[in-house]
């Protein structure tokens, strides 16, 4: 079992990551590791983040496919790592495989589980602030990706994240990500549908990811602020996005393949008001967004966390023709009017169905790259956030060159400060994680 330091350099990272990619040539890189993966080669899977989504996304990929194998463990926290094997033990059995020396703790072992040779097939599922640091590794030692949403909480991170595709496909390397309705079959053929004109052209929409409150880790006595603020990621900005980004991200990016573009700008509003006296954290309960195309199209937005409220899921669009509906995750998807239909197939699980059509992908010498795609839905969801945290509208290409930054330089066990909550009217777009205009 192998630990690694408490701290990391953001600055450290980016320079080991460039003496790395000096010393390696990207095609012998390419080739050494596409080349086992492909065609009847088992794929074996290094798991980066073991948390809930994490442990998840392991089962998923273990039970996609013939072949495939989970073969070592990464996290910061050591219980994490130990909840994972027990519980992917009883669910995958024989498909799990880690062994105690590939297994990784502290903020680098993702360099080390992503290094393991006997690795190939990396999911990424540590908080959504550590993945552009996280991608970027995977894609220099050139090993197929899974990557969760959200890929980045700032227009710096997605844009690195767009860069990293470019890179990955240049070496024919392959990233998944976490917005798995793309490979959902009530949603693709109900997108086919309104693509083909089946509620005529789009007028308006709405998308909702209003959830009943959030997990929630109680402090204990010996926890430091950082460890705080990791097991507790979803109350952060700078790791979790906000609820736009860890919500209703699967929403907007149904929007955005529905409209086959992005909004041109956004109106929200937002606000903290209904969590429990003793939540930390600088994110909103509670988002009202009103998202506009270039078509002149508008289609509104909600997502909340409030405990004891109703949860609601769905996607509507209202056409000159008639309506599209994806309900309960799109298990009751229907078109309504002219063209009435109702999708009638059984969908095997999307979270499932991914990570099926990445292996045969990589097993057909064509993986699948969904990054920069991913990217784009992410920066729309985090144009809707800022507009509501500055208290104004946002234009893409206001959020496309924005320099808000949130990551943080330098990781450690210790003490770290409470970033404030935003203040309409009040709030920098172009910030750090600690809310200081850059």
């Amino acid at each position: 079992m192998k630990s690694s330091e408490s701290t990391l350099s953001r600055r450290a990272f980016v320079q080991l990551a460039a003496a790395a990619a000096a010393g390696t040539s990207a095609g012998l890189m390419a080739s050494a590791n596409f080349a086992y993966a492909a065609g009847s080669d088992t794929l074996r899977v290094g798991l980066v983040g073991c948390g809930g989504r994490g442990k998840g996304a392991a089962r998923d990929a273990a039970v996609a496919a013939d072949g495939v194998e989970v073969v070592a463990l990464a996290d910061v926290f050591q219980d994490r790592i130990d909840s994972a094997r027990e519980e992917l033990s009883a669910e995958i059995g024989e498909k799990l495989q880690v062994t105690d020396s590939r297994v990784y703790v502290g903020f680098d072992a993702y360099r080390h589980l992503i290094d393991d040779p006997s690795v190939n097939y990396v999911l990424l599922a540590a908080p959504g602030g550590f993945r552009p640091a996280h991608l970027r590794k995977a894609v220099e030692s050139g090993k197929h990706t899974f990557a969760e949403k959200p890929v980045a909480v700032d227009p710096v991170g997605c844009r690195e994240i767009s860069v990293l595709a470019d890179e990955a496909a240049a070496k024919g390397m392959g990233i998944l990500t976490g917005t798995q309705r793309r490979h959902q079959p009530s949603y693709m053929e109900t997108v086919r549908r309104i693509h083909d004109g089946q509620i005529g052209r789009v007028l308006s929409g709405r998308i909702y990811f209003n959830s009943q409150g959030l997990r929630y880790d109680e402090p204990q006595p010996d926890w430091t602020d950082t460890e705080y603020q990791i097991r507790n990621f979803r109350l952060y900005t700078h790791l979790s996005g906000d609820c736009p980004l860890e919500l209703l991200i699967h929403n907007v990016d149904v929007a955005n393949w529905v409209m086959q573009s992005h909004p041109t700008r956004v109106f929200a509003t937002g606000g903290r008001e209904a969590f429990p006296a003793r939540y930390r954290g600088n994110i909103y309960d509670h988002f009202g967004i009103d998202f506009e195309y270039s078509n002149g199209v508008h289609l509104y937005g909600f997502t909340r966390r409030q405990e004891a409220t109703q949860a609601r899921a769905l996607e509507e669009f209202t056409g000159s023709d008639g309506m599209a509906v994806f309900a309960d995750w799109g298990n009751n998807a229907s078109i309504r009017g002219a063209n009435s239909w109702r999708y009638e197939g059984e969908d095997q699980s999307s979270f499932v169905q991914e990570h099926a059509d990445f292996i045969a992908s990589i097993r057909a010498g064509e993986p699948l790259n969904e990054a920069k795609r991913v990217a784009e839905s992410n920066l729309t969801a985090i144009m809707a956030r800022e507009s509501a945290y500055t208290g104004r509208e946002i234009t893409w290409e206001e959020i496309a060159e924005s320099r808000q930054d949130l990551s943080v330089d330098e990781w450690r066990l210790g003490g770290m400060p409470e970033p404030p909550v935003a203040t309409p009217g009040h709030t920098a777009l172009d910030r750090n994680w600690l809310g200081q205009p850059v």
